[in-house]
């Protein structure tokens, strides 16, 4: 399949209320992606010698329905390890699956969402979102039409189905992103720092929106990111990992009895997990006292 650059999404919504789940009781029994000791390297510079170690022997998992937010120092191997659960990149040690099967290369089983806006500026916004179902064969014209009107009315911009992209502001190209990544129905959504770009006020309705989005679906989600409360606010669980190479050092489950709105991130419990996550992230361990190579689990 025939893949661009997406990006991302909006809407002012509200939330629901949930108990353990950022958007969705997810299927806590169901491996949905795996990783077993992988280790990524990837050559540096122009001598072929040269090699960069950019994760080393990472064990993964996420659960069908979650939402994983990976949060770590720049250079740790985050982007990385997104693009090779992409199939954009081989893993050179371990065992990368997705349910069950290798993942050996691309696919439309996952969808990426990168940070900066990628939108044809010659296509409509329903001809951007139908632009991989075309690609792909998937769908003919007018079932891919319908689709992709359904997306966008989701996203909440079903009255600029025929804008262009030099007519939508910074959040709309971000949502018709979305829509285009949902249109072929991935199984995974990643998302690398798809809301790093745009000012505060509209990075807090975004990520409402994307709540609301993988709720509505059921789409399990990966998300890669550098803000502490935006990882807290999303995931159901926010992974830490080392510098490089990369591994996971922490892994916290995030429970909070409130729904994920903008007073939720006021709560005790919520700077609790946000004072939890800056410190494994400080100290670059978030063992305390075990195996530096044992992840701790919080919580």
């Amino acid at each position: 399949m025939t893949r661009e650059r997406p990006t991302t999404f909006a809407a002012s919504i509200t939330v629901e209320p949930h108990a353990n789940s950022a958007h969705q009781e997810f299927e806590a029994d169901v491996e949905h992606l795996c990783a077993d000791g992988v280790s990524i390297t990837y050559r540096s510079g122009t001598r072929l010698e040269s090699t960069v170690l950019a994760i080393d022997t990472m064990d993964f998992r996420v659960h069908r329905g979650e939402l994983v937010c990976i949060v770590g120092p720049s250079g740790c191997g985050k982007t990385t390890f997104l693009n090779a659960v992409a199939g954009f990149l081989p893993i050179t040690g371990g065992r990368l699956e997705l349910e069950g099967k290798p993942i050996t290369g691309p696919g439309p089983d996952r969808a990426m969402v990168f940070q900066n806006p990628s939108l044809l500026p010659w296509r409509s916004a329903l001809r951007n979102v139908t632009y991989g179902l075309e690609m792909s064969g998937l769908m003919r014209r007018k079932p891919a039409e319908k689709r992709a009107r359904e997306l966008l009315e989701m996203v909440g911009l079903d009255d600029f189905i025929e804008a262009y992209p030099n007519k939508l502001s910074g959040g709309m190209q971000q949502r018709v992103n979305l829509a285009r990544a949902l249109a072929v129905e991935p199984e995974l959504l990643l998302l690398d720092e798809p809301f790093a770009s745009v000012d505060a006020q509209t990075r807090e309705t975004l990520q409402a929106e994307l709540l609301r989005i993988c709720k509505q679906t059921g789409v399990t989600a990966l998300f890669v990111t550098h803000d502490i409360t935006e990882a807290v606010y999303l995931g159901d669980r926010v992974c830490v990992f080392s510098s490089r190479p990369g591994r996971v050092i922490c892994d916290i489950k995030v429970e909070l009895s409130t729904s994920r709105d903008p007073r939720s991130r006021r709560s005790a419990a919520f700077i609790a997990y946000i004072d939890e996550v800056a410190e494994a992230l400080v100290t670059g361990s978030g063992n305390r006292g075990r195996d530096d190579n044992e992840p701790r689990e919080c919580r």
